[in-house]
């Protein structure tokens, strides 16, 4: 069975695995092309000057200055970025940047649920600013820069914090623990989908009951615990769908659905298509 490229980091180069590239220093006289493929790290694109295209799990992102892209691991996107594009392309994983402190785990999954920031001047000027400050930091290498690096991630993702909260006054008023456990909910589903498909296998997993994760979901994003699964299920599908060669059978097999026709009924019912006419449709 056919998988979708996966982009991994590289060796270690100290604690973790982390790199940052100057996009201007590597887009002077050609493009940056990248097919449909999904990484095992955190991608994080700071745009200062930009044209070009880039898809992330099938939606379309303008490719401009002032903005931010951010994609988490087993998102599936392509990109293209032409020649004179400027900003820094940053990509780390959980080895690299983590910590023990809950507020800082918060701010960091509240922020990378967002895919795509589009900031003004002031707000981008701050990040391109910390961005640039990383990248002399990794280059120079000197004592301690590893940490230097993280503190200035920190100060990177509270920045786009605060563009969440200013830009959607309803997180500010969310019940904390709602809101920590439904952003576990959502990772959840990322890693788990393909095995567990019940609201009951997730509330277990978080040690609640079905009916408190269900209102947790219906009181802030206005979706039931099962829509949420759903969706998920055929994001995934679409992902194998258009980022590989599979069978139909196959990508219902890799969803752990031991029957196919009941996968192809499924997909159909929730995006008006069977799994194969939507690959012709949109492939």
């Amino acid at each position: 069975m056919q998988e979708i490229t996966i982009r991994k980091t590289k060796e270690p180069l100290f604690s973790g695995n982390f790199e940052i590239i100057n996009l201007g220093d590597l887009l002077v006289d050609k493009n940056m092309e990248e097919g449909l493929h999904r990484h095992d790290f955190f991608f994080l694109m700071v745009l200062e000057e930009a044209s070009g295209k880039h898809h992330i799990d099938f939606n379309d992102y303008p490719v401009v200055p002032n903005t931010i892209s951010l994609i988490r691991p087993g998102q599936v996107h392509e990109l293209i970025l032409e020649k004179g594009s400027k900003g820094y392309l940053i990509t780390f994983d959980f080895n690299f940047y983590s910590s023990i402190y809950n507020y800082k785990k918060e701010i960091f999954w509240k922020v990378v649920q967002h895919n795509y920031y589009n900031l003004g001047n002031q707000k981008f000027g701050k990040i391109l600013s910390v961005s640039k400050y990383i990248f002399d930091e990794f280059i120079q290498k000197k004592a301690g820069y590893e940490e230097v690096i993280k503190a200035n991630l920190d100060i990177l993702f509270i920045e786009l914090m605060r563009d969440v909260l200013e830009n959607n006054t309803l997180k500010e008023q969310n019940d904390p623990y709602e809101q920590e456990l439904l952003d576990k909910f959502v990772q959840l589903l990322e890693s788990q989908i393909c095995t567990n498909k019940q609201v009951t296998e997730y509330s277990e997993m978080l040690h609640i009951t079905p009916y408190k994760l269900n209102a947790i979901t219906k009181n802030l994003l206005g979706k039931t615990s099962s829509q949420l699964i759903n969706e998920q299920i055929i994001l995934e599908a679409k992902r194998l769908l258009l980022a590989t060669s599979n069978q139909i059978n196959e990508i219902a097999f890799k969803l752990c659905y031991e029957d196919p026709a009941y996968f192809i009924r499924f997909f159909k019912r929730y995006t008006g298509y069977t799994p194969q006419v939507f690959r012709q449709n949109f492939k």
